[in-house]
Parts: C-alpha cells; structure tokens; sequence
C-alpha cells in the first residue's frame, strides 16, 4: 500500500470537488448580476470535464480568464476554511459509517442464525406462488 500515493489522489480528488463547489458558488453569484454569463458558464460547465478541476481551470482560462480567476479564489478561500476540521470530519465518518456496516451485518447473520429454516421456509413459499417452477 503506497500511502503518499493514496494521499496524493485524494488531494488530488479534494481539489476537484473544491473546483465544482467554487464553480457553483461563482454561478449563483453571477446569476443574479450577470444571467447571461452565468448561462455561459453552465453551458461550458455541462461540457467540460470537471472531475478534474486543473484541466477544468485550464479551459476556462482559454475561454474567460476572468471567470478561471475567479473561480480560483473561491476555490482556495473554500480550501482554507474546510482544511482545519477535514480531517477529524473524514475520520470520525469513516469510523461511524463502518460502525453501522458492522451492526447491520451483524444483525442479519444474528437473524439468519437464529432462524435457519428461514431460508428454507421462503424458498417454500416462492415456490407456492410460483407453480410452474
């Protein structure tokens, strides 16, 4: 397992997702003073991949430097404020979803253990209502 590997597309994939939440932020900002140009970003938005935020940007710069900025700065400005608390969130979600995972699988192997002609008794009954089989 190559941790810095790990980490890097996770930064990586971070900085996309910051990228399309920017891109969302810059176009209800725009749709209200500027509707045509917010239609123009979704447009270019809609075709563009942008999974991968620096491709994205770098588009974006070739069509609307303007707009490539500014959508930068919102992106580094979301960066900054979600970096601190990130990684205890991604940690303690992480911990309680395998929790719950944990619990309802424990619960259906305690259920089908402790009733084991269960099994049997609905392969019974799909076969009663099924009579061709």
């Amino acid at each position: 397992m190559d941790l810095k590997q790990i980490a890097k597309d996770t930064a990586k994939t971070l900085s996309s997702y910051l990228t399309y939440q920017a891109m969302r932020t810059v176009l209800a900002q725009i749709s209200e003073t500027n509707p045509p140009l917010a239609f123009w970003l979704h447009r270019f938005s809609s075709k563009e991949v942008i999974q991968d935020g620096e491709a994205y940007i770098h588009k974006l710069f070739q069509e609307k430097p303007d707009l490539a900025l500014r959508i930068m700065v919102v992106r580094e400005h979301l960066a900054q404020e979600v970096v601190d608390f990130l990684p205890e969130m991604v940690r303690l979600d992480i911990q309680q979803a395998n929790m719950e995972h944990r619990r309802q699988h424990l619960e259906r192997i305690t259920q089908l253990e402790s009733n084991p002609s269960h099994g049997q008794q609905a392969t019974t009954e799909s076969n009663l209502d099924n009579p061709s089989s």
